[in-house]
């Protein structure tokens, strides 16, 4: 065993309280740092879900048409023009199948989904409703959205004469699976489906507005003929949906939208939240270190004479310093190995303490290995940086001196 670690484990037991009380204070901090973590992922991955569980990751669509001047102005003559906003129409994107080959083969993209979507009426005897209409291709559309993971009932097949739609706007207009509801759009187009399947996706607006149905279905009812408006696309890291936009953008001259464009200001309170934790965690980190270093300079006083017995000894002054080091890098590993295991604990006894009417947790934890990679790393870091200035402090002391004032 290297002379170093010898030293420092013996001067560890020989002031076994002073020991104890540091690694308790120190794991106590490391396990607020393991808890909040943890308790912070886990809500940014719910909110993060939620919100992505109704929406693509990123949005491809033509650019919205926009009014132009009769003619141009002639040279020396001004025109006094009023352009108004004209009415968006549905329009296909040309060539979409091509188009959806060249997204699937960008980097980063993980699926993409052609869509035909639209305004229409949903129709039951007397009851009437706004609804979205979504055509879709049920393979590519379920690997966006995952609604055959969300049915209340029935199954997954918006083909042919089958619609699937949302559990509130199955209640509003009174059906169930099997049931028949007609679609009307503008210029008078109607179809008739029945009900295949109901889905809750845990937002109220979305159970109540979409109707799934077939992409033939669509382009019928909202006289698209073999045209597609949308193409959504799903992104392996949600966090680069914007990279990827920009390069869609640059690569097909269409409008990609992201996620995080659509909501900044989820992204804003995300950020928020995460500099909060970070605060209080530099502030934890803080506390530790300061007690480290407290008791490894008490240590140093306490044990002059000894020190000064090794130096006289010969015991190099580097010798000397990597001593206190290493007690400061054994405290803050144990206290890591400790507090980890606390903040788990803790962790999971607070996830069981709040619970939603469905016995899922309020409050989701998100325990990952790397949480506890970051605590061991941090707290053995922190540890060795608050033993350096009482190491310096017992390499720099004099034998001779430190043995006469014993």
């Amino acid at each position: 065993m290297p002379i170093e670690i010898f030293l420092a484990l013996r001067f560890l037991r020989e002031g076994r309280m002073q020991s104890l009380l540091i690694v308790v204070g120190a794991s106590v901090g490391v396990a607020v740092i393991v808890f909040l973590s943890s308790l912070i992922d886990g809500l940014q991955v719910r909110l993060i879900a939620q919100t992505l569980g109704t929406q693509a990751h990123v949005v491809v669509r033509l650019p919205d048409e926009v009014a132009r001047s009769l003619r141009e102005p002639a040279e020396g003559e001004t025109l006094l023009t009023h352009l108004e906003r004209p009415q968006q129409r549905v329009r296909s994107i040309a060539d979409w199948p091509s188009r959806v080959h060249e997204l699937e083969g960008m980097p980063g993209v993980s699926a993409v989904s052609p869509l035909v979507t639209g305004a229409a009426f949903a129709l039951r005897g007397t009851s009437s409703r706004s609804v979205a209409l979504f055509g879709v291709d049920p393979p590519s559309f379920a690997a966006i959205f995952a609604i055959d993971r969300h049915l209340t009932s029935g199954r997954y097949a918006p083909s042919g004469e089958d619609a699937v739609i949302g559990s509130e706007l199955a209640n509003d207009l009174g059906v169930r699976v099997g049931d028949r509801v007609r679609l009307e759009a503008t210029g008078g187009r109607a179809e008739t489906v029945r009900v295949a399947g109901i889905f809750d996706l845990g937002n109220r607006d979305v159970n109540r507005r979409w109707v799934l149905v077939s992409l033939r279905t669509a382009q019928t009812l909202l006289d698209l003929v073999g045209g597609v408006t949308n193409l959504d696309v799903r992104i392996a890291n949600v966090f680069e949906a914007e990279d990827v936009a920009r390069r869609i953008e640059s690569r097909t001259g269409l409008v990609a939208e992201s996620w995080m464009a659509t909501n900044a200001q989820l992204l804003v309170a995300l950020s928020s939240q995460d500099a909060s934790s970070k605060m209080i965690q530099f502030f934890v980190i803080l506390a530790v270190a300061l007690g480290i270093a407290s008791v490894l300079a008490v240590s140093v006083v306490q044990r002059g004479r000894q020190i000064g017995i090794l130096r006289a000894m010969g015991t190099p002054r580097g010798t000397v310093l990597r001593v206190f080091l290493v007690q400061g890098a054994l405290v803050g590993l144990v206290s890591s190995l400790v507090g980890s295991a606390l903040g788990a604990a803790l962790a999971s006894f607070f996830r069981t303490l709040a619970l939603n009417a469905d016995g899922t947790p309020q409050f989701p934890i998100e325990l990952a290995p790397s949480t506890f990679v970051r605590a061991a790393v941090v707290a053995t870091l922190v540890g060795l940086v608050s033993a350096f200035a009482p190491a310096r402090r017992a390499a720099r002391l004099d034998p001779a001196e430190a043995i006469r004032n014993e």
